[in-house]
């Protein structure tokens, strides 16, 4: 079993489902930035439907053993469901709840169904411009590192800026945007 095959599982469970979902982490990143390794799978859930989260375990529970208990992320501020591959145990499965952060809501609204190279099919994901957002939003020097790989491989020219710099200015990060911005090479 692969990373991708344990990923299509993950969204295929979703689907079967019939429950709103989103790829985030590593995944999204992937598909706007420069791709990178990554040890989990991160899915934002849309929770209003009944019981979507438990029909989504009940389907992955011969590939992923969850722990049976929900956490609070201190990073997202968000409630998350945490599995481990049974094949690959160093492989994290993440379902993340949709909740009611004005953020998060219009990240989940303006997601995209795109063509994932990486899984060879189409998922949704998160727009260039709301990874950006997200990273820039966490700040860890990682995320910073992702918003600085975003931007310099789509461009700023290419994406929505004064969306980014809208989000920006609410979550008081326009000095990380503006500080990555000046950064980055001129071609």
């Amino acid at each position: 079993m692969s990373i991708g095959s344990i990923a299509l599982q993950v969204i295929e469970s979703c689907e079967a489902s019939e429950v709103d979902h989103m790829v985030t982490g590593a995944f999204a990143f992937n598909y706007y930035g420069i791709p990178r390794s990554t040890k989990d799978f991160d899915v934002v859930i849309d929770v209003r439907g009944p019981a979507s989260i438990p029909r989504i375990m009940d389907r992955l529970e011969n590939i992923v053993e969850f722990n049976g208990h929900v956490q609070f992320d201190t990073l997202t501020w968000g409630r998350r469901h945490i599995g481990r591959c049974v094949e690959m145990p160093g492989f994290v499965i993440e379902l993340f709840e949709l909740f009611d952060d004005p953020f998060v809501q219009e990240q989940f609204r303006r997601r995209l169904l795109l063509e994932s190279p990486q899984l060879g099919r189409s998922v949704w994901l998160p727009t260039a411009e709301d990874v950006v957002v997200r990273k820039l939003r966490w700040g860890r020097s990682k995320d910073l590192d992702d918003a600085r790989d975003v931007l310099a491989v789509q461009g700023p020219e290419t994406l929505d800026m004064p969306y980014i710099r809208g989000w920006c200015a609410k979550h008081t990060t326009t000095e990380r945007l503006e500080a990555i911005l000046e950064s980055l090479p001129t071609l």
